[in-house]
């Protein structure tokens, strides 16, 4: 279970990637940069809950609790690329990289790690994959 939940985060990072790319060419040229990158996060927390119910069975969590430590480890590694390889391998300043969780300026970032962390449980149990509780 554990390998295949971290298979199916590298292609959410991989998704990602290519919807930033998105936001990038296209989204903030034709939007703006506030409504570009929140038509980005919001299209992102879509597909993330898309993969969530393709990947589920697959996965194949036997719990509820296995269903919730999925989408605590899939946050934790999202934060943790975001944070440290947007640093220390693309050189982003914290500056920059904090910028995305400031609500008061239309950074909606937030909805993406909402939505992956309940993702899974949501659709396993959606899903009869996991009993309810």
């Amino acid at each position: 279970m554990v390998m295949r939940a971290l298979a199916v985060w590298l292609l959410m990072l991989i998704v990602a990637s290519a919807n930033g790319a998105l936001r990038q060419a296209v989204l903030i040229p034709a939007l703006g940069e506030t409504a570009g990158r929140a038509v980005s996060t919001v299209v992102l927390a879509a597909l993330i809950a898309l993969l969530a119910w393709a990947a589920l069975p697959w996965i194949a969590p036997r719990t509820n609790r296995d269903a919730w430590s999925i989408g605590a480890v899939w946050v934790a590694l999202t934060l943790a690329f975001e944070f440290l390889a947007g640093h220390y391998l693309f050189g982003t300043p914290w500056e920059l990289l904090l910028e995305d969780y400031n609500v008061g300026r239309g950074r909606i970032w937030i909805l993406v790690l909402i939505v992956t962390a309940i993702a899974p449980p949501v659709c396993a149990r959606a899903r009869g994959i996991v009993p309810a509780g």
